[in-house]
């Protein structure tokens, strides 16, 4: 697993990456002096990002708003203070897991695989939901192109759809691409 360590503070990533480079299952990269976080990711395209603060900052989350856009990873954040408004913001920014713990965090590992694990999913249920809206929106395109049918061609329910459909095998199209054409050039819409 790849980890990306983002903390200003040299002693506290010093202490954050010695206790990460002990699991050799793991590769520790390092965010350079003055180097945005959200080029960064890009760059180096890390499993995990890691970001350590002092205190949150709410700047910081810029960065991590950049990732979540640019390059969606999960994010693990630990803070040295409870702020539960700061945490509300974390999260909608993109982080997977918020932390307030000392330093050094005495094992890191467990977190970050819960983290991985909390963003998966979270992409899974957005995936499925895309999935969901785009099914949806080709059914309403159907159900408009046979209410189509019915009303011009006097075809009861089953008879528009195996007309959408030899008109799909006909033509090599899906039938929601059949049914498309037929409401473009009948409703002179944009389905």
């Amino acid at each position: 697993m790849r980890v990306l360590l983002a903390d200003d503070n040299a002693e506290r990533a010093g202490a954050l990456a010695r206790i990460l480079t002990a699991d050799s299952g793991l590769t520790v990269l390092r965010l350079g002096a003055g180097e945005l976080l959200a080029d960064a990711v890009a760059e180096h395209r890390p499993d995990i990002v890691l970001v350590d603060m002092a205190r949150p900052d709410r700047d910081a989350l810029d960065g991590i708003r950049q990732v979540a856009a640019r390059n969606p990873s999960p994010i693990v954040l630990f803070v040295d203070e409870d702020d539960p408004a700061f945490m509300e913001e974390a999260i909608g920014a993109g982080v997977s897991s918020y932390n307030v713990i000392g330093v050094p965090p005495p094992d890191v590992k467990p977190i970050l695989r819960a983290a991985t694990a909390l963003f998966r999913r979270h992409q899974d249920a957005r995936e499925g939901q895309a999935q969901a809206e785009t099914k949806l929106h080709e059914r309403e395109i159907v159900d408009r192109a046979k209410a189509i049918l019915i009303r011009d061609r006097r075809l009861g329910e089953p008879e528009a759809y195996r007309w959408l459909r030899r008109q799909a095998m006909t033509s090599g199209k899906r039938i929601v691409e059949v049914a498309r054409l037929l409401v473009r050039e009948k409703e002179g819409t944009s389905p």
